[in-house]
């Protein structure tokens, strides 16, 4: 009866608000995160989904699925539909998607399609934001905002976006690293290049094949990356097994990696990151430059957490760079937060 009295006076808009669960999504190339309205990040899955290869029914996504990469019968296709940051495999995506909307929704009656704001590059193309759209809106969506990813890092990272001084974010996610320059709750000057830990994962994995005649898989060069993965040799080195396949042999081999040979298989690719921030910093206007010397270049993505990348940043610009608190989860709470507030930062979303 109680509930009834409540619903009988509830106008409707906001009785349907009631039943709704707005999301805000950050659909990375290595995980996908959830935002929900007073419940915060309720879900942190790899962006991996598995399927029949006859059916294409959804048989796993997230954990499970990833951990079927590489090790999958004929009949099942386990893979990854992002590719540096944008979408490689339409059908898969939204399969995706749909899983994990529904693993977000668990046990809770919803009537009404929720509304979503989800993070993008800031390099992606028209058709590729066409593309994020339409799978978030064929997974259930209402309506679809996009927010470019280093505005949402930022925000997330509690800079002062909406004040007229200059914000520097470089977020290093699996697909892409962008640095943007922020002010007023606008994107003063953005550079995004497709090099991420993706691009590291494969590095490493050339490194040990090129040195080695040794193949392993991008999900064990992934493991050395976290482990002993370090970009300046300003510590003891250090080493770990690392097993794969003798591509002379055929056989299963194991050899030890060095701290040191996985710095030098990374030398590339992070030459590439540090040569788009010092675009950026050549690219900002004077008055904003001069705020970024006094407030520094915050970073954030799962990229910024490779040991020593801040402090070669720094060396490389001479500003000071400060590590943003939760690095991986800048993206989905900016995301969330402009979703709470969405009128106050409606400047800040693609349009």
């Amino acid at each position: 009866m109680k509930v009834k009295k409540i619903f009988k006076f509830l106008p409707a808009r906001r009785f349907f608000n009631f039943f709704s669960r707005d999301m805000a999504i950050d659909l990375g190339t290595a995980n996908t995160l959830v935002f929900t309205k007073n419940d915060g990040i309720i879900l942190n899955e790899p962006s991996v989904v598995a399927v029949s290869a006859i059916s294409r029914q959804v048989l796993a996504a997230g954990k499970r699925a990833k951990e079927m990469l590489g090790k999958t019968p004929e009949s099942i296709i386990a893979s990854r539909p992002l590719r540096d940051g944008v979408i490689a495999d339409f059908e898969l995506t939204e399969a995706m998607l749909r899983y994990f909307i529904r693993e977000a929704n668990h046990n809770r009656y919803t009537l009404t399609r929720p509304r979503m704001i989800v993070g993008v590059p800031s390099g992606i193309t028209q058709v590729e934001k066409r593309a994020v759209e339409d799978s978030a809106r064929q997974a259930g969506a209402s309506q679809v905002h996009t927010i470019m990813e280093p505005m949402a890092a930022a925000i997330g990272a509690g800079l002062a976006v909406h004040e007229p001084c200059g914000s520097m974010i470089v977020d290093i996610g699996g697909g892409t690293t962008e640095v943007a320059v922020i002010s007023l709750k606008n994107v003063v000057f953005c550079r995004s290049i497709r090099v991420g830990g993706d691009e590291m994962d494969r590095a490493i994995v050339q490194y040990v094949k090129r040195k080695y005649n040794l193949l392993i898989g991008e999900r064990t060069a992934e493991k050395v990356k976290i482990q002993i993965g370090s970009v300046m040799l300003d510590r003891p080195s250090e080493s770990m097994p690392v097993k794969g396949r003798d591509l002379v042999t055929g056989v299963p081999t194991t050899i030890t990696l060095t701290s040191a040979e996985v710095n030098e298989s990374l030398l590339e690719t992070i030459a590439s990151i540090v040569d788009v921030v010092r675009i950026a910093l050549e690219n900002t206007p004077p008055e904003l430059s001069s705020d970024i010397v006094d407030n520094g270049i915050v970073m954030a993505g799962g990229g910024a957490l490779l040991r020593g990348l801040d402090k070669l940043i720094s060396k490389e610009t001479g500003l000071p760079v400060h590590l943003a608190e939760d690095p991986l989860y800048c993206v989905v709470k900016g995301a969330g937060k402009v979703l709470e507030e969405l009128d106050f930062f409606w400047e800040a979303l693609m349009h």
